[in-house]
């Protein structure tokens, strides 16, 4: 569904991405690792279009992402954001309902309230918390709010940016299994970057990991633990020693 062939980005002098060669079939769930300022972001936001590779070509059903309808392609898309990213001025419900309430996807107030309150229900949040403001809620339940708000417009495809970071273990495991629940009942495919091993195995389908530029290997998760490849090994150990270069 997601096709990246040689897309390279510089960004001054530091080059970013120098060659990412990576596929996401339709209906999986990818999860994209690789430690910090290694290029995750940049390869997620050159996918949405909100950067624009220096060459290459990335696919999304064999189309040109930088060319065509651009409200209807990110119409396509859910995304959940690393810090909530969630509008401290609007209500819990307006924040699910926010794509509802606007554009292309616009529906009646009353039915993007519905819609948001059955989608909170889904991230196990009960009704009342739809007119809180999220101040009021905990991080769990912010993030969880946050996932709401993604697949509110039952989205094709789903972003996960760093979805458990500033999550304690418990609530870590409950948002993995949200998304692997989610994904699999909307038959969604999925884009995940994150440096959370536990997050990896919840989540993932297929892992790629992400190092000088490059996919420095990819494959399924069942093949992970075995790949051979020694950044992935070290990445996985969290070793200090090894082909990676810990920055001091």
């Amino acid at each position: 569904m997601i096709e990246l062939r040689d897309v390279h980005k510089t960004f001054g002098t530091n080059a970013v991405l120098k060659g990412v060669n990576l596929t996401i079939p339709k209906g999986t769930s990818m999860v994209i690792i690789g430690g910090s300022g290694t290029g995750k972001s940049v390869l997620l936001k050159s996918v949405l279009g909100l950067v624009t590779p220096d060459s290459g070509l990335i696919t999304l059903d064999g189309n040109d992402v930088t060319k065509g309808d651009r409200d209807a392609f990110l119409a396509r898309f859910g995304m959940l954001f690393q810090g909530g990213a969630l509008f401290d001025s609007l209500t819990v419900w307006q924040n699910v309902a926010f794509r509802l309430l606007r554009g292309s996807l616009k529906r009646p107030k009353n039915e993007a309230r519905e819609i948001a309150i059955e989608k909170l229900r889904r991230v196990g949040l009960k009704p009342d918390v739809a007119d809180r403001f999220p101040a009021e809620l905990s991080g769990g339940m912010q993030k969880r709010v946050g996932l709401a708000r993604a697949i509110a417009a039952e989205p094709e495809i789903i972003f996960f940016d760093e979805p458990t970071t500033g999550l304690d273990p418990i609530m870590s495991g409950v948002i993995n299994d949200l998304i692997r629940e989610i994904v699999v009942e909307m038959g969604a495919t999925a884009m995940t970057i994150t440096h959370d091993m536990t997050s990896v195995r919840a989540i993932a389908d297929n892992v790629a990991m992400l190092h000088g530029g490059v996919i420095q290997w990819t494959g399924p998760v069942s093949r992970m633990d075995a790949s051979g490849d020694p950044y992935l090994d070290q990445f996985i150990a969290g070793r200090a020693e090894g082909p990676i270069e810990a920055v001091r």
